[in-house]
C-alpha cells in the first residue's frame, strides 16, 4: 500500500512538473496589432446644430473600422441618437478626414441617404464637458428624408472618456 501512495505521489510530481514547462511556452507575438483606421475610431458625445444654434444635445455616436480593413472607408453609427443612421464613409486616415455624397443606410428596415461633409478628426484639441483634453470630432450632414429639405446639420463633439463628468 506505502509503495501504490509513493508510486502515484511521484506520478502527480511528474505531471505537476510536466505542465509547468507547457504552461510556460510563449507561442509566438500575442500582441494582435490595431485596425487601419483606429486613429479615427472611437465613441463620440456629439451635438447637432443648425445655422449655430443646437437642435440636439450631447448623443453618443461610434466610429469604426470595417471588415475589409483597408483605410479608405469607416463606419459612422449614430445608434438612433441624432437621425438613426449607420453608413460606410469615405476616410483619408493620413489627413483624419471623411466624407461621402449619398452614403447608403438601412436600420432596422428604415432607409436614408446620407451626404457628408468637412468630416474631421482631431488629435487633443477638444475639451470635455468636464474639461479633459480630448480627440475631437466634426462633420456635416445632410438626409434625404429630411422634412426641411437642403437643412445642413453640423455634428460635432468630442471622444467619449470614461469620466462621469463627462457622459452624458
Amino acid at each position: 500500500m506505502k509503495k501504490l501512495k509513493l508510486n502515484i505521489t511521484r506520478v502527480l510530481v511528474a505531471i505537476l512538473v510536466l505542465t509547468s514547462f507547457v504552461a510556460c511556452d510563449e507561442v509566438g507575438d500575442t500582441d494582435p496589432g490595431g485596425t487601419s483606421t483606429e486613429s479615427m475610431a472611437g465613441d463620440w458625445y456629439v451635438q447637432t446644430l443648425v445655422n449655430g444654434v443646437v437642435v440636439h444635445d450631447y448623443a453618443l455616436i461610434s466610429t469604426y473600422n470595417t471588415a475589409a480593413n483597408d483605410g479608405k472607408e469607416f463606419w459612422i453609427d449614430d445608434h438612433g441618437n441624432v437621425w438613426d443612421f449607420k453608413v460606410k464613409s469615405p476616410a483619408t486616415v493620413s489627413s483624419l478626414s471623411f466624407a461621402g455624397s449619398n452614403l447608403a443606410s438601412s436600420v432596422d428596415g428604415y432607409d436614408v441617404t446620407v451626404n457628408i461633409t468637412d468630416g474631421k478628426v482631431t488629435k487633443n484639441d477638444t475639451k470635455s464637458s468636464g474639461g479633459h483634453t480630448v480627440d475631437g470630432i466634426s462633420f456635416k450632414a445632410t438626409f434625404s428624408d429630411d422634412d426641411n429639405p437642403g437643412t445642413v446639420y453640423e455634428i460635432k463633439g468630442y471622444k467619449r472618456t470614461g469620466f462621469p463628468e463627462d457622459e452624458h
